[in-house]
């Protein structure tokens, strides 16, 4: 038997990321609409530089089919090729403020665990 050794910083941050990702690509655009490169650009910029191309256009795609957003094409300012940009839809909106509740709902609790208990020395008290 083999034990599980814990995660690290990095994999931590990123199977937490993974659950929320959604959410933060839906709050992007609800800023306003947005192209591929700009979502990796806002995340990193938010703190999150962890998020790679390879896990933002699998997951704009499965939204754009879910009906949470949808896609148009732009010139591009600088003569190149037209961008596609993305801006959210009704549910997308609706599916948004459902995620930002759910996560302050979640976010809250855990914040409140994890800063009210003091961390045990590791040592046998009995």
């Amino acid at each position: 038997m083999t034990k599980e050794l814990p995660a690290t910083g990095d994999q931590r941050r990123s199977q937490l990321l993974r659950g929320v990702l959604d959410l933060c690509l839906l709050s992007l655009i609800a800023d306003r609409p947005r192209y591929g490169f700009e979502f990796a650009e806002a995340l990193a910029a938010g703190g999150l530089e962890l998020v790679s191309d390879g896990s933002i256009y699998p997951l704009l795609a499965r939204m754009e089919r879910a009906g949470l957003i949808s896609s148009y094409r732009a010139p591009s300012p600088s003569g190149g090729a037209p961008r596609k940009y993305y801006r959210l839809t009704g549910a997308g909106r609706a599916e948004l403020g459902r995620g930002r509740a759910d996560w302050q709902a979640f976010a809250g609790p855990v914040g409140r665990i994890l800063t009210a208990t003091t961390p045990s020395t590791g040592e046998n008290t009995a």
